[in-house]
């Protein structure tokens, strides 16, 4: 009997596959219940900071400052995106105790509900982030639990769950494939695939049966003709790429900076809190939240945007960032993007605003994370704009391209640094 079959009809495997999909299903409950939070958070915070201005500066620094603390006393390891510190995990070979410090389910806890009150505070949140660390932690705890073969748990369910947890925040399966591919493990073996794709199937379709939409976005016709429209994909590119280049550096270097002076992180968070709420009222309140509304608002042209909102959400997500609380930058991202992209429509309108628009959003969101195929896609099966998936494929390599010449290290590969632990010496061995 060969090795397949045996698994066709061993009670074991079909436990351990029956706990996945559950696991799976499990996954996508949450991320639906993040995101229903995470839009009355944003919407609560947003009215009551119109209603009373003053409250942003009171607010903001001193509910930034308790969930710094929060997270760093309660929960170390939740802080920030999750994403690096996933990528570290999976790099991890061996001894699987030491990925406990980076996943698990004490840090999926507080990853779900620590964004929500950073929310409340009027952080610049996203939930990529968390979804990704949250789907990689529940999926490698039940691992441990059912005990699942060893070729499993050394990369593949924190993939799955990780790829699950993507496309589940996005209502976008295919980009949690590439998304697993590209930016977590750079390839897939044959066995981890296929749990990876059935994590992202089982999740996916129950955040849509419960959300009740497919594309995150409202579905609208994009086109581009075969002229001068062509003309747009390389300065939206250029312009898109360098925005988010220069984004990630600030990251990068505003981290290591930070970290040197040892300043003490409830201090850090405060002032963090001081500038989001100036930036909050200088953008009458666009710059707090994940920046979701804005971007629908920017794409359906249902309100005239501030030239300066991506600027203003730019650095909201950077205060947002070097606090320390559990957040992700993909959504403030596309909101920046989008912002972008009608600036570009207005001075240099070349094509179609829908359609600069998207190519904006693609690039900056490239231009970030340096993972192309990842960036056309997501932006693509959240928008439902397939009739220009070569523009957004072209804009999207071109952006990438031009922000290695700002930033040659990715953002997450420069983060992942931070959490690697030194490695020992045969004398510390020894100890």
């Amino acid at each position: 009997m060969s090795e397949q079959s045996a698994s066709l009809f061993s009670i074991t495997a079909w436990k351990q596959r029956l706990v996945f999909w559950i696991g799976a299903i499990f996954v996508g409950l949450l991320i639906v219940a993040m995101v229903i939070l995470s839009e009355w958070a944003g919407t609560t915070y947003r009215l009551m900071s119109q209603q009373y201005p003053w409250s942003n500066f009171i607010i903001a620094p001193i509910g930034l400052s308790i969930t710094a603390w929060i997270t760093f006393r309660f929960f170390p390891g939740s802080e920030r995106s999750g994403i690096p510190q996933v990528k570290t995990a999976l790099e991890i070979k061996g001894n699987l105790d030491d990925r406990n410090r980076l996943i698990s389910l004490k840090i999926a806890l507080g990853k779900m509900f620590l964004p929500i009150m950073g929310l409340l505070s009027g952080a610049s949140v996203g939930f990529g982030g968390p979804a990704v660390h949250v789907g990689a932690s529940l999926m490698s705890s039940l691992g441990k639990a059912v005990k699942f073969p060893p070729h499993f748990m050394e990369r593949g369910l924190i993939l799955a769950g990780s790829a699950a947890g993507f496309a589940a925040m996005f209502s976008a399966p295919l980009a949690g494939i590439i998304f697993a591919i590209e930016e977590m493990g750079r390839a897939l073996e044959e066995k981890i695939s296929s749990l990876v794709l059935t994590a992202i199937v089982f999740s996916g379709v129950t955040a849509h049966a419960i959300l009740n939409h497919y594309i995150f976005f409202h579905e609208q016709s994009y086109f581009m003709s075969y002229d001068k429209s062509w003309f747009a994909v390389p300065l939206c590119g250029i312009v898109g790429g360098f925005s988010g280049g220069v984004f990630s550096k600030i990251i990068i270097r505003g981290g290591r900076f930070l970290n040197k002076t040892k300043l003490p992180i409830v201090a850090i968070a405060f002032a963090c809190g001081l500038v989001i709420a100036i930036l909050g009222y200088l953008s009458n309140g666009d710059s707090f939240g994940t920046g979701y509304s804005q971007a629908k608002a920017i794409l359906t042209n249902s309100v005239t945007m501030d030239p300066l909102f991506p600027i203003y959400k730019m650095l909201a997500s950077c205060a947002t960032f070097f606090s320390g609380i559990p957040s992700g930058i993909f959504v403030p991202s596309i909101a920046t993007g989008a912002g972008l992209g009608v600036n570009l429509v207005h001075w240099f309108p070349i094509a179609p605003a829908s359609a600069m628009i998207l190519l904006t959003m693609t690039a900056y969101f490239s231009g970030m994370l340096q993972s192309p195929l990842t960036s056309f896609v997501i932006v693509m099966e959240m928008t439902g704009s397939h009739e220009i998936l070569i523009p957004l494929m072209a804009t999207s390599f071109i952006a990438t391209a031009t922000s290695k010449l700002i930033n040659p290290l990715p953002l997450y590969r420069a983060l992942c640094n931070s959490y690697k632990q030194p490695e020992k010496t045969n004398l510390d061995e020894a100890k």
